[in-house]
């Protein structure tokens, strides 16, 4: 039997036409003459009917169970009015079939095939292909389809050209660890899987493709969270002779077409905030925002440096911020125990307590509210913009550490309290320059806040210069951020010889490991380089937001556990001796385990 359409597209303008479905048995209700079977493909359920009218499909019926695979044909019919099913696509009708086959029988499956199913993490990844059949999952797999078509639609439309760089390539030092692979054939010498294409597409420019896009794969051996996977996917585009706000906007239509194709939204370039990175930190935080929330951290530094709360003025005097954040409605909401477990979450990131204090119609109450009187009490309400109701929390001490848990504490508070703004329910906004270098504490030296081949903005050239302080410069560099996750990272690329080189130095480089690292690069820069800049934008973070999801994993087909495993194939796994030889590797990780 040929299959004419899906199980899950068959409606009413269906009826008395004749169908061939296949698909698997979600669910099976045998009443002797009289059986029911829920079919179930990629786009849905349909209700299929036998009955002893037709013998021999009905024995088919009474032999199957759940997650077997049949193929039927039969008559399209509407529904016995009271038993629709507004649930579903096909509610309104039934296939009453006249000819049934089994294709394929299935063991018991090892969780039930349904959204609400109660199975842990690992035994779906461990059992991804029974995970995948899930509606949820069919779902999130289309979305992230529609996404990549939609976005090949919108370069082709505007002349970029779809260029593939290579998965083998140098190892060069420009952040997070390389995965590497061993040459046979150079015995001792090694591959790197690309962290992404940067230096590749900036070589394109340089040949004169002045518009590259690639749906590209990346890899980083780094630690893992809900929005990180060691190899993950980038919409990927570079061009030349575009300033950054003509690439902005260019990007705002790309991701305006992709929310139309994916979600039927209509975003307004207009309504794309934009916002320094210093306005971003001193407001909320972060670097990646999320506007959807009503309310910003306010600095309180002023305000209480003379308080006779010791905590709040010794803080500013030595060097540090007193933040707070008045959470709208919350002083009702939290208990003492639930702030106390704030407090102690915040301690990842360093943060040495919790203060906080609740507006009541008396003026503030709470463990530190003796410590300002009448006077102060109303200056700390009015910096902080809070009214009667809501709770106060504070971050008081270095400033990174302050942001940190500030950021955390307005996120989670948003979520508790349900005040996440759900009319606006996509807010983008750019966040512009950049400092140009970040203090690493895991190298515990100053890096590229983005790459080693950003631009300076032009009036902080200078600062590149020998005896200048570099770590003032700013970039000429871009994220687009989504409801609080970094959508895509771009900059203008350096393109000028003189000024790589300075910034090379400046990172710590000698000329002899720049050469090492990034020679060819810079011989291609002599030999005439445009202007260029580009971005990139996850393509796995886009489409867990527009499914609804809050783990990349839920849209990635088949994806690594937190320890970076993948429970199904078991990999990573170790290899035989043989195989090392052949590299010219040995491990030596069972003596260790040893």
């Amino acid at each position: 039997m040929k299959r004419t359409t899906y199980a899950g597209l068959v409606d009413e303008k269906y009826i008395g036409q004749k169908v061939q479905l296949a698909g698997w048995v979600q669910k099976r209700r045998n009443f002797g003459e009289l059986v029911f079977i829920d079919l179930r493909d990629r786009e849905g359920i349909v209700q299929l009917t036998f009955s002893n009218k037709e013998e021999a499909a009905l024995e088919v019926a009474q032999s199957v169970r759940n997650e077997y695979v049949i193929a039927v044909e039969g008559e399209v019919v509407a529904r016995a009015e009271g038993q629709h099913n507004d649930k579903i696509k096909s509610g309104g009708v039934e296939v009453k079939v006249t000819k049934a086959e089994v294709l394929a029988d299935s063991k018991t499956p090892v969780f039930d095939i349904k959204d609400d199913v109660e199975a842990g993490e690992e035994l779906k990844l461990q059992y991804r292909y029974l995970d995948l059949r899930r509606p949820v999952m069919q779902k999130n797999l289309k979305v992230r389809s529609k996404i990549m078509s939609s976005a090949y639609r919108f370069m082709e439309e505007h002349d970029f050209i779809n260029i593939e760089t290579p998965y083998l390539a140098k190892s060069t030092p420009e952040g997070a660890r390389d995965y590497l692979v061993p040459s046979r054939i150079y015995p001792g010498s090694f591959y790197a899987l690309p962290q992404s294409p940067q230096l590749f597409k900036q070589l394109l420019m340089g040949a004169g493709f002045d518009r590259y896009f690639q749906i590209a794969r990346c890899f980083r051996d780094e630690d893992l969270r809900g929005d990180r996977q060691p190899e993950f996917t980038q919409l990927d585009l570079e061009t030349s002779f575009m300033s950054a706000p003509e690439i902005q906007e260019l990007v705002g239509h790309w991701v305006q077409h992709i929310m139309k194709d994916v979600k039927n939204y209509d975003l307004k370039l207009e309504d794309i905030d934009r916002l320094t990175w210093q306005e971003s930190m001193d407001r909320f935080g972060t670097d990646k925002p999320d506007l959807r929330i009503p309310y910003e951290i306010k600095n309180l530094s002023d305000v209480v440096k003379d308080s006779d709360f010791g905590v709040f003025a010794n803080a500013v005097k030595d060097g540090g911020v007193v933040k707070a954040l008045a959470v709208p409605g919350a002083a009702e909401s939290y208990s003492r125990k639930d702030i106390d477990k704030l407090g102690q979450y915040i301690e990842r990131f360093g943060a040495k307590g919790l203060a906080w204090m609740k507006v009541s119609d008396e003026g503030l109450t709470g463990p530190i509210a003796k410590f300002f009187d009448d006077a102060k009490a109303k200056e700390v309400m009015e910096a902080a913009g809070a009214k009667v109701g809501d709770l106060l929390l504070f971050g008081a001490g270095r400033a990174d550490v302050v942001a940190a848990s500030l950021d955390y504490l307005r996120r989670q508070t948003a979520k508790e309290m349900n005040l996440i703004d759900q009319e606006t329910p996509w807010r983008f906004a750019w966040i512009v320059d950049w400092p140009l270098f970040e203090y690493s504490e895991d190298f515990d030296r100053w890096i590229a806040a983005h790459h080693p081949f950003t631009m300076p903005n032009e009036e902080d050239l200078h600062y590149l210069n020998e005896g200048e302080d570099p770590h003032k410069a700013h970039a000429q560099s871009y994220d687009l951020v989504l409801n609080g996750y970094e959508l895509g990272s771009g900059s203008i690329r350096i393109h000028r010889m003189d000024i790589q080189e300075k910034m090379l130095r400046a990172l710590e480089f000698t000329p002899e490991q720049a050469q090492e690292a990034f020679g060819f690069l810079l011989e291609a820069m002599e030999y005439g380089f445009p202007p260029m800049g580009g971005i990139a934008l996850g393509l796995d973070r886009l489409a867990m937001l527009l499914a609804g999801q809050d783990n990349i994993r839920e849209v990635i087909a088949f994806p690594k556990n937190s320890k970076a495993t993948e429970p199904m194939t078991e990999a990573p796994t170790p290899v035989d001796a043989k195989q090392l030889a052949e590299l010219g590797l040995e491990s030596d990780a069972n003596d260790s385990a040893e």
